[in-house]
């Protein structure tokens, strides 16, 4: 019999405490268990393997993204959507670096819980770049180029990776003014 509470959500809450206090290579079945309370065998009445983990941990972690930037981008269009955007996603990366860490980086299968919090995602972002104009392959080209810019900054940031002494928002407006620059420019309200 499965333990009073224990659910597929909360073997990823679990999870993520585990993520933000060890980082993710420290996410075992064996860990989410003890944590738990369990015997490592009572998990798979809730998660298939360590691999489905992943992939719950995964998606939460995209949809706690994907809901910052709806809030962040709600009435904002054009450069203020687009910098809204990159600031909203480096200071999630930068806030949460376990989790973001946890968050798979490459296309997920079809179908599953991944799948739609990576196409919520993309949604956002293509959302915003409508005021450029852009559509169909031209925004997902600028929505890669997007993720591009704010992922790797963010993990060069984390990682410790900008060691000389200048401020990092300036660099990041920096960015960010080149990247606007490389759109068309908003069409008018």
């Amino acid at each position: 019999m499965a333990r009073a509470g224990l659910s597929p959500d909360a073997v990823v809450d679990i999870a993520l405490r585990i993520i933000d206090e060890e980082g993710p290579a420290a996410v075992t079945l064996a860990a989410v268990a003890g944590r738990a309370g369990v015997a490592t065998p009572s998990l798979y009445k809730h998660v298939r393997n360590l691999a489905e983990l992943n992939d719950l941990v995964s998606a939460r972690v995209m949809n706690e993204l994907a809901d910052r930037l709806r809030e962040a981008l709600l009435g904002r269009s054009g450069d203020q959507a687009l910098r809204a955007f990159m600031h909203i996603y480096r200071d999630y990366a930068v806030a949460n670096p376990g989790r973001y860490a946890a968050m798979s980086q490459a296309a997920p299968p079809e179908g599953g819980d991944q799948a739609k919090a990576a196409g919520a995602l993309v949604g956002i972002v293509v959302g915003a770049l409508r005021a450029y104009g852009l559509e169909g392959a031209d925004a997902i080209h600028a929505t890669r180029c997007l993720r591009a810019a704010a992922h790797g900054f963010a993990v060069l940031e984390t990682a410790g990776g900008f060691g000389l002494p200048v401020d990092l928002d300036d660099t990041y407006a920096l960015l960010l003014g080149m990247i606007t620059a490389g759109l068309p420019k908003p069409a008018p309200n």
